[in-house]
């Protein structure tokens, strides 16, 4: 039997940490375990376990990601109008709430996001922005699905993403009252509340704060993508291979300006794509945060919306930095906002700073 590589070594000692991982958090809680516990579990040094994972919480999240982005999408039944969907998109969600506190002596509850997990300065603001973009995506396609039933009997559809936030501010509610306060959440009534919510008209309005003071983008001919990149890369929103060389905007965004992709999104000329190139200054713990968190909105949004009403948005990870490099991002941090034209394989403008992604787009 030939020797395995030093990649292969490294690749199942991760494998091996994050179910050492998986069990310890399940038989333990998150609060209880231990990265010795871990490392005994795996059969590994303690330093073993940090080489691949900065602490605990980083493991957790990687967790939590691994099976949200492995369970399979339940059974598609999409709404045909933004009520519907909505409603839909909350039956989704609320399947998941605990409806119990763990009883000592009995099975642990399943893996989930507690609160405690995320009571740190350096995890909430990413939080909020990743839950700003699910909300800016869930908006999108309520104004798709609204189109759609515009062209049959309803009035044009405006922006929807204030609805989106307030369906997932009721829902946020309900997941923490759910372990909180056991007994409290009816979840007919959360469901019935955001199908309500579909049908509201909160007199949205896209209105870029900082349209005015935003600089053009510079011109450029450099090729895209890198050289030493492989042009294909997932996408995490549409589950397909997204053409990092194809025509469009590729706006990169650090987990503190997620929601910039809006300005890109809307400012594009019909039919223009927009990819969304996610960074982060830490991606060993905040980018399975952000998989985590993606990947149950796409369970979701699969379970509530028919595709054609998906946003067009593409979405591809970038923890090591090599995109936002070829994109004239020097140093990744949670705050970079770049953007480039892409046309015929070769960047055609740059821009950087807050407004990337609208000047990019735009110009």
């Amino acid at each position: 039997m030939s020797r395995l590589t030093r990649a292969e070594t490294q690749q199942r000692n991760r494998a091996g940490v994050l179910s050492a991982a998986r069990a310890e958090f399940a038989a333990r809680g998150y609060r209880d375990a231990t990265v010795d516990g871990i490392a005994e579990r795996a059969g590994l040094t303690r330093g073993a376990v940090y080489s691949n994972f900065p602490g605990k919480r980083a493991l957790y999240f990687a967790v939590l990601a691994d099976d949200a982005e492995r369970a399979e999408d339940s059974a598609a039944a999409p709404g045909r109008t933004p009520q519907e969907a909505l409603g839909a998109y909350a039956r989704a969600t609320v399947a998941r709430l605990p409806v119990a506190t763990r009883v000592p002596g009995t099975a642990p509850p399943a893996l989930d996001l507690v609160p405690e997990v995320l009571d740190d300065d350096r995890v909430r603001r990413p939080y909020a922005q990743l839950l700003k973009l699910q909300a800016i995506l869930l908006g999108l396609a309520l104004e798709g699905l609204a189109a759609a039933q515009h062209e049959r009997d309803t009035p044009a559809p405006g922006r929807r993403v204030r609805v989106a936030e307030a369906a997932l501010t009721t829902l946020q509610g309900a997941s923490v009252l759910a372990q909180t306060s056991p007994g409290f959440v009816d979840p007919f009534h959360v469901v019935a509340t955001c199908e309500h919510l579909g049908g509201l008209d909160l007199n949205d309005a896209w209105q870029p704060l900082y349209a005015a003071h935003v600089a053009p983008p510079r011109p450029a001919d450099e090729p895209w993508p890198p050289a030493d990149e492989h042009t294909v890369r997932p996408d995490a929103l549409h589950g397909d291979p997204v053409d990092l060389a194809a025509d469009g905007v590729v706006v990169v965004l650090g987990l503190h300006r997620l929601a910039a992709v809006e300005d890109a999104v809307r400012a594009a000329p019909p039919g223009v794509r927009v990819t969304a190139v996610l960074v982060s200054g830490a991606p060993g713990e905040l980018m399975p945060l952000a998989r985590l968190m993606l990947a149950e909105f796409r369970r979701c949004l699969n379970a509530a919306f028919p595709r054609q009403a998906w946003p067009g948005l593409r979405i591809v990870y970038d923890e090591g930095g090599e995109l936002a490099a070829a994109a004239g991002v020097d140093a990744v941090s949670d705050a970079t906002e770049a953007a480039v034209r892409v046309v015929s394989g070769r960047i055609t403008a740059r821009a950087d700073g807050y407004g990337a992604g609208l000047a990019a787009a735009s110009g």
